[in-house]
């Protein structure tokens, strides 16, 4: 196979970018029967630990076609039930769910080599819910979920100053919450641990669902 011709040189040789982690374990034995309640447990040590955004995660879909896109994004919740995010659900991301309503999350804290990966079926929240979150929000993020048509093509930036000014104008108080514009809910079946550790001998701890019941094991790094 030929491979066009690069013009540009990467300063260092990314063959030899590596580090050794060596922090923390992870067994089996310690972690919870629930992974939503390790999930806490880890994310309530991330925010202690003032990592850089503790809520950042890369949000993964596929479209109708099979064609996989991601995008980092910010988990606003996590109960029971699963994990919550917001977005315009006419966004390419909201176009993709629609059509495949299953996404993959993936979280990863650096400084505390740690990394959870969460799959699962995908549903719309309740309205009632996505209104109360929309209005939790600062007055200027709500008028630009009204402003901003989400991944659509726009001829340059003042587009999209004009279109904020005009629905500020229109809603100088209150501002209802678009219709395209709500929450989803994750809801996992699949969730996995992973714990750096040197000579790429990682743990990794997964929680699948079955029959109902989380079943835990151990997989190979």
């Amino acid at each position: 196979m030929r491979f066009p011709r690069i013009f540009w040189r990467v300063t260092m040789d990314l063959h030899d970018i590596r580090q050794d982690y060596s922090k923390r374990e992870l067994s089996k034995k310690h972690c919870l029967d629930n992974p939503i309640a390790q999930f806490e447990q880890w994310m309530n040590e991330a925010m202690a630990s003032q990592v850089p955004e503790p809520t950042a995660m890369n949000v993964a879909t596929v479209d109708k076609d099979g064609r996989p896109s991601n995008r980092i994004l910010l988990l606003k919740e996590v109960n029971q039930q699963g994990f919550v995010f917001f977005s315009n659900y006419h966004s390419r991301k909201g176009r993709a769910l629609a059509a495949n309503p299953f996404a993959s999350l993936t979280f990863f804290w650096a400084e505390l080599e740690r990394q959870v990966r969460v799959e699962g079926r995908v549903e719309k929240l309740p309205e009632h819910l996505s209104d109360e979150y929309f209005d939790s929000r600062p007055y200027t993020s709500r008028v630009g979920a009204w402003a901003s048509e989400q991944s659509q093509v726009i001829a340059n930036k003042q587009v999209i100053v004009a279109r904020a000014a005009m629905f500020g104008a229109r809603h100088p108080l209150h501002v209802p919450r678009p219709e395209h514009w709500g929450g989803y809910l994750v809801i996992p079946d699949r969730v996995e641990f992973w714990q750096g550790r040197p000579s790429r001998l990682h743990d990794r701890i997964v929680y699948r669902l079955e029959n109902g019941n989380w079943i835990k094991e151990r997989l190979a790094p």
